[in-house]
């Protein structure tokens, strides 16, 4: 069932290794970068569109798998997306507790408070 679903490799490994390991990676460097240089969390959507075709290229060029596959690539650009974004997340929750800690504290690796006056 979920052979059908996530992937259509042979292997779930492959999946794995190339959406999870290198598009996920990808994504999450990706989202830390944009949110060190200040800039707004939704261009990580389309770098995550973006990525998603290349993480399609690679299951199509090295594995075998379908290039133009409308079901795979939204697959392949959500999972992308979700690792950029909590990546942007961690980044910029570092930015925020350390840049201003006079303003904001830690509540958490993916959020921030504002100390109490």
């Amino acid at each position: 069932m979920m052979q059908g679903f996530l992937h259509e490799e042979g292997s779930f490994g492959v999946f794995v290794l190339v959406t999870i390991i290198l598009g996920g990676g990808a994504a999450a460097l990706a989202g830390r970068a944009i949110a060190q240089t200040w800039r707004p969390a939704w261009q990580m959507a389309v770098y995550a569109l973006v990525l998603g075709a290349a993480v399609r290229f690679i299951h199509f060029s090295l594995f075998g798998g379908t290039l133009l596959s409308a079901h795979y690539y939204l697959i392949d650009s959500a999972v992308c997306a979700a690792f950029g974004l909590t990546g942007f997340r961690l980044a910029r929750v570092a930015q925020l507790v350390t840049q201003y800690r006079w303003i904001n504290e830690s509540d958490g690796p993916l959020r921030w408070r504002r100390k109490p006056q």
